[in-house]
């Protein structure tokens, strides 16, 4: 179990009070990344002044559990939950598991517990294995909220992420419109999981609602982008008469994008996709490697789930709570530019804190 810092943040301009006491909640926050830093050591209150003129309240400390803390999609994400503290006078910590075992998930969740986290915010990829633990965790008076992934039957307090099987069925449908017919791949980090598997089974049900000769062919491709990348080169390897790959996570994804480039499979015919934007997916699609990615606003993950916990914390319980949809974009060469063309903190391609301005109708 690792906690892992965020790359710090860049200001612009002169140090307003303002700004000022949002860099010192911010410090906060990336100190919180350590494991469990200062739970239970202080009930100091957060500074005098905070945006939105809350009343003076404790720097309540939250917690995230994730299943692939390393994996480069997280970290807009992170982000999302360093602004959100910033701004509201709050601290985070950032655990879980490298490489999505439920059983060290299961342990951080139980030390943040221990430790009486104000609020725990949980990747529920497993469909049991966090029952107890959340029902544990309300017990001792703790918030829970799921964020990127849920499960059926969990007493978590609310959900914060994608609908993830309508995603899939998004996905499915753009696969019957680009291939028609014939074999394609659907790789999947990890089958079973709760945060990709109902995008692959949204997939198949959308192709079999098609009515077209579409064999979808489930490939697990593992954890990391290493193992992702390797997996997705050797089935092509032996399936070359695929009409399509398509992916349902991040880095198999970008996997897709490198194995199309490497053996030039668009000039070839072959249709690709997936989700999420990390660079180098941007740029296959720039480069018409990819067809298409799907956005899941990852920044917005990380956000909400800060403000869903803190205005249930100042309200005593009794607002807050809101399952919380982040959305469903298709990103294609038609509009990859300003993703491509912008560095900034809500897509994880910068640290820097900027104001982003846009111009022309909005379509």
């Amino acid at each position: 179990m690792k906690s892992i810092n965020l790359p710090p943040s860049v200001s612009n301009g002169g140090v307003s009070r303002r700004e000022a006491l949002r860099r010192a909640a911010s410090a906060g926050a990336l100190i919180s990344l350590s494991p469990l830093a200062g739970f239970g050591a202080s009930t100091a209150e957060a500074a005098e002044e905070t945006v939105g003129k809350f009343p003076k309240h404790p720097q309540w400390k939250f917690v995230f559990v994730n299943h692939v803390t390393t994996n480069p999609f997280w970290v807009p994400l992170r982000y999302g939950a360093e602004d959100a503290c910033a701004l509201l006078g709050a601290t985070f910590q950032w655990t879980g598991s490298e490489k999505s075992i439920a059983t060290e998930m299961v342990n951080a969740f139980n030390t943040a517990v221990s430790a009486k986290a104000d609020g725990i915010a949980v990747s529920l990829v497993d469909p049991s294995a966090f029952n107890e633990p959340v029902e544990n965790a309300l017990a001792a008076g703790i918030p829970v909220v799921s964020y990127n992934a849920d499960a059926k039957g969990n007493k978590r307090l609310c959900y914060i992420g994608q609908d993830l099987f309508l995603s899939g069925k998004a996905l499915g449908q753009r696969i019957v419109e680009a291939v028609g017919e014939g074999d394609v791949a659907g790789f999947i980090a990890t089958p079973g999981q709760l945060n990709i598997q109902p995008r692959m089974d949204g997939a198949r049900e959308a192709i079999k609602e098609s009515g077209k000769k579409i064999k979808l062919d489930e490939i697990a491709t593992g954890p990391t982008v290493n193992e992702e990348l390797s997996r997705i080169q050797a089935y092509y390897t032996g399936h070359p008469d695929i009409k399509g790959m398509f992916a349902v996570d991040a880095g198999s994804t970008e996997g897709v994008g490198k194995t199309m480039a490497a053996n030039k499979l668009h000039e070839k015919g072959i249709h690709a996709g997936g989700f999420d934007l990390l660079p180098t997916t941007l740029d296959a699609i720039s480069k018409g490697d990819l067809d298409f990615t799907i956005d899941q606003q990852p920044y917005l993950q990380g956000f909400y789930t800060i403000m869903v916990l803190f205005v249930y914390k100042i309200s005593g319980g009794l607002s807050g709570l809101s399952d919380i949809n982040t959305g469903l974009k298709f990103v294609t060469k038609a509009s990859v530019d300003p993703y491509l063309s912008t560095q900034s903190r809500f897509e994880g391609s910068s640290s820097e804190q900027k104001v982003l301005t846009r111009s022309g109708p909005i379509s």
